[in-house]
């Protein structure tokens, strides 16, 4: 009679052995948002733009020369102002961008010409 005990108690103690617990679910996180005006942006024309750590830069699509380069200043979360120099045009020039939403940069150069950028994924 022992021995069907204690067989019994081997069988129930390995069987709830193998019956765990799922391992804990790992929640998939998002991606990550830009911020700010980081990453690459395009204008209605397929000209590219890139803003990263303060370097500004625009290139053309057709053989991604580059066209204007320089600098740029978050003044707020959705201000940036922008120091270039086209390299077609041999002109520097200042450009006030507003951030609209994460994914829309209306800008407006100092001399008055305005124009969009939208953000590319």
């Amino acid at each position: 009679m022992k021995l069907k005990l204690s067989l019994a108690l081997v069988a129930v103690a390995t069987l709830s052995a193998c019956v765990s617990s799922p391992p804990p679910r790992q929640m998939a996180s998002a991606p990550a948002q830009p911020q700010g005006v980081e990453g690459t942006w395009s204008d209605p024309n397929g000209i590219i733009s890139t803003f990263q750590g303060g370097t500004f830069n625009t290139r053309s699509t057709d053989n991604n020369a580059l066209l204007a380069s320089g600098n740029y200043v978050t003044l707020s979360p959705t201000l940036v102002e922008i120091n270039m120099t086209s390299l077609v045009r041999k002109t520097q020039s200042k450009v006030n961008c507003a951030l609209v939403n994460m994914n829309q940069l209306n800008c407006t150069a100092d001399s008055g010409s305005q124009f969009s950028l939208s953000r590319r994924s």
